[in-house]
């Protein structure tokens, strides 16, 4: 007997279904928290992990989302550069307004506030790219180009 997914879970899966995404949502048995965590449970590598980031723009508070590989790290600088403002970090309680999921379970889609949304280009080099669905044990697969395009997301490179 199989345990229904958590409601996060469950609206990331609708949200999917929504954009034509044909994407199975699980929940793992360990925690995919971090990209490594992640990795270990999905049996992929680290750059087929996808990390949800939120940032915001410090002058405008527009809320952006940046998809970048688990093996990359963003660099806030040509970033904020290429979005013509500094950027912040929000607070898990701001993130989770913005998001409506907690750290940690962020998915790329399926959010309470519309976010501009950047992905990062390393993620396309594979064919199937794990990204999280709502909680910090549930991810579903993806070819990379198809998330991107479901989501409208404009490819950025993040690091430096």
């Amino acid at each position: 007997m199989t345990t229904p997914l958590p409601d996060a879970a469950r609206r990331v899966a609708a949200a999917a279904q929504a954009l034509g995404l044909d994407v199975a949502v699980i929940e793992m048995p360990a925690s995919t928290r971090t990209a490594e965590d992640a990795a270990a449970a999905c049996g992929c590598t680290v750059g087929q992990i996808v990390k949800s980031l939120v940032f915001s723009g410090r002058d405008s508070g527009t809320p952006y989302l940046l998809l970048v590989s688990g093996t990359n790290r963003v660099d806030q600088e040509a970033v904020a550069a290429h979005l013509g403002e500094p950027l912040d970090r929000p607070n898990g309680k701001a993130v989770r307004d913005i998001t409506g999921f907690a750290i940690g379970g962020i998915p790329p889609l399926g959010h309470a506030t519309p976010l501009a949304t950047f992905f990062d280009p390393d993620l396309l080099a594979h064919d199937i790219v794990w990204a999280a669905a709502g909680t910090p044990s549930c991810v579903f697969s993806v070819a990379p180009g198809a998330l991107a395009a479901a989501i409208g997301a404009k490819t950025l490179v993040m690091t430096g």
